[in-house]
């Protein structure tokens, strides 16, 4: 690993991967380091992310997979203890959702809210944000996705965790199956969910006893990360010039949607967000 310090501290990465191989998480192990250069010597965990294979696998491939990647993360919780890493508060949670309306609503849509929507989204970002901190609070990989899980021995090898929190225990899980890049039939999810529920049960982990309740948590963690990464995605194209970034939007979209319509707290943002799919964005070529 070559990182610039004074972009990318390696500080993180060493003390999040010890944390994670202590749990028995397959991430890679730290040969040598010089942190004042940034660089880092790091055992190899293969060519092939989850992703990948799983855009390609059959139905009982993919269950092993997320079975895999569901025990790993399971591994990880259980580890948890306070102290160790930064809590995922109130204020970042509401910093990551603010980028929904200055960079996904402002640049991608050219849409400035008016002072009785901006007052509803408001509402709807508390209720998010109460949500969030009423969770149990455990070790938070915070970008758990197929695209940072390696194809490995043992399965899976865990990448891209340098920004680990402690934070909402259904954080990691709704990361994994509603992920950016590929998407599942909500009954899959469901049945994922429920499978990472009852093993959790198991594992002696706090979670919620109530399957329902554990799960509205879930989707409201989940649409949480929607909003920070539609803001995130249109930031990439219209600040940093990534335009392929914005062009999976519509996947988180579609995701927030189904959320907001589902629960009647959230109705206020299920209109902005149906009046968005009927919107065309800007170009990005226009900033």
């Amino acid at each position: 690993m070559d990182a610039p310090p004074e972009r990318e501290p390696c500080a993180p990465f060493v003390q999040i991967a010890a944390l994670l191989r202590a749990a028995g998480v397959n991430a890679p192990e730290v040969q040598a380091q010089d942190l004042a250069q940034g660089f880092l010597l790091l055992t190899d965990l293969g060519t092939r992310t989850y992703l990948e294979v799983l855009e390609r696998a059959d139905r009982d491939t993919v269950d092993a997979l997320f079975l895999d990647a569901t025990e790993t993360l399971l591994r990880w919780q259980r580890a948890s203890r306070p102290g160790v890493l930064p809590l995922y508060d109130a204020a970042l949670l509401r910093q990551e959702m603010l980028l929904f309306p200055q960079w996904y609503l402002a640049h991608h849509f050219g849409i400035e809210l008016s002072a009785e929507q901006a007052s509803s989204l408001e509402r709807v970002l508390a209720l998010l944000i109460a949500s969030a901190t009423a969770q149990p609070q455990v070790f938070v990989h915070r970008d758990y996705m197929p695209r940072n899980l390696m194809l490995s021995d043992p399965n899976p090898g865990v990448l891209d965790f340098q920004d680990a929190v402690m934070g909402p225990i259904s954080y990691d899980i709704v990361s994994l199956l509603r992920d950016a890049f590929i998407s599942w039939e909500e009954e899959q999810v469901l049945d994922w969910c429920v499978r990472y529920w009852e093993r959790a049960r198991g594992a002696g982990l706090p979670v919620d006893a109530d399957f329902s309740e554990f799960f509205r948590a879930f989707e409201w963690m989940g649409l949480q990360r929607h909003l920070k990464v539609l803001g995130i995605f249109a930031r990439l194209t219209y600040r940093d010039g990534k335009a392929k970034y914005v062009a999976d939007t519509p996947r988180f979209l579609r995701y927030a949607r189904a959320v907001a319509e589902r629960y009647a707290p959230l109705a206020s943002l299920a209109q902005l967000l149906r009046q968005l799919e009927g919107q065309a964005p800007r170009s990005a070529a226009s900033f």
